[in-house]
């Protein structure tokens, strides 16, 4: 009886480590997965020409928790200041030294003090492409605002965000820790999530996943594993030897955080107001279900959309950045 006993948890045991064996293959196999970047989408690419660089601030920095010196730019008023401001965070491989400065500098000019941020991971933040944790994002946007609270204690300030920035923005709105440090969301051309109603495939050709990658290391981290969070783990479609000014590739961790946690969760934890914008022709994100999506969550987030603009035609537009600025500069005061 001994015997077989033993004979019984030995083979238990052999085909257990099978088991075992067979599962590490399998998430080493995920894992590595190589991540393949999509051709330049011309649509990103052509919306810097004709762009006038001239009203772009310079670039200062200031210094974060771990120490680590972080890039922003600071837009003052332009004639009589509203007495609102606004913080901007920009799309995915982009930072303020982009087209979205067009938004940020039309903010000022309508009397919005305005500081755009370049998010760790981007433009002179830290190292391109990788951060050091999930929730480091927040911690420096938490940073940011202490650092701009030096010299504007009093400001009502409102969080805007473009494309995975306006994710990442709703992610902070719905966020206990954060969302008190701005009295209003707005939120432009959002990518809110693979699994929103509002995304087209591959977000149009922008961006591409290594989902066996992403699915290899979630799996990981459900059996308590939390390793390789710095693999390459999503890829832009910039152009070719465009490195020194875009961020072409996130690694796990970075794409995880500059992102909602689901929207459907984020919007059912947000409490101070939102808006979206959105605009009619955008190739990356299908607008007209923003309403219908998020309105399900909350019926008071108010949707507006823009004939004729596209994905960065949001912040880069005249017609576009006039209509957010004046939106910005007459709410965001306690009131809706």
């Amino acid at each position: 009886m001994a015997i077989q006993l033993l004979r019984g948890t030995l083979s238990l045991l052999k085909w257990g480590l099978c088991a075992v064996g067979a599962l590490a293959l399998a998430l080493t196999a995920l894992i590595a997965t190589p991540l393949q970047r999509p051709p330049e989408l011309r649509s990103v690419s052509d919306s810097v020409k004709g762009i006038d660089f001239t009203r772009q601030v310079a670039l200062e920095q200031f210094q974060a928790r771990d120490g680590t010196w972080l890039g922003y730019r600071h837009y003052q008023p332009k004639g009589p200041a509203t007495g609102r401001g606004a913080i901007f965070i920009h799309g995915s491989s982009g930072s303020s030294g982009t087209i979205n400065f067009v938004l940020t500098a039309e903010l000022a000019a309508h009397g919005v003090e305005t500081w755009a941020l370049d998010m760790r991971g981007h433009g002179a933040s830290g190292t391109r492409g990788d951060i050091g944790y999930v929730g480091q994002l927040e911690d420096d946007l938490v940073d940011f605002v202490a650092h701009v609270r030096k010299s504007a204690p009093d400001l009502p300030l409102t969080l805007i965000g473009h494309s995975a920035g306006a994710g990442f923005s709703l992610r902070v709105a719905a966020t206990p820790i954060v969302q008190d440090l701005f009295v209003r969301t707005v939120l432009l051309a959002p990518y809110l999530g693979y699994d929103a109603p509002t995304n087209r495939p591959h977000s149009g050709g922008w961006a591409n996943a290594d989902v066996p990658r992403f699915i290899g290391l979630a799996a990981l981290r459900k059996l308590g594993i939390d390793c390789c969070a710095q693999l390459p783990a999503l890829a832009f479609a910039v152009p070719v030897n465009s490195e020194a000014i875009l961020t072409p590739v996130y690694s796990d961790r970075l794409m995880r955080n500059f992102a909602t946690r689901g929207y459907r969760l984020d919007f059912a934890a947000t409490t101070r107001p939102i808006t979206i914008f959105g605009g009619t022709d955008d190739e990356m994100m299908i607008s007209e279900n923003y309403a219908a999506a998020v309105q399900a969550i909350k019926p008071d987030i108010d949707v507006k959309l823009i004939e004729g603009i596209n994905h960065m035609g949001i912040v880069t537009n005249p017609k576009a950045v006039n209509a957010i600025a004046e939106d910005v500069a007459t709410r965001g005061s306690g009131q809706s």
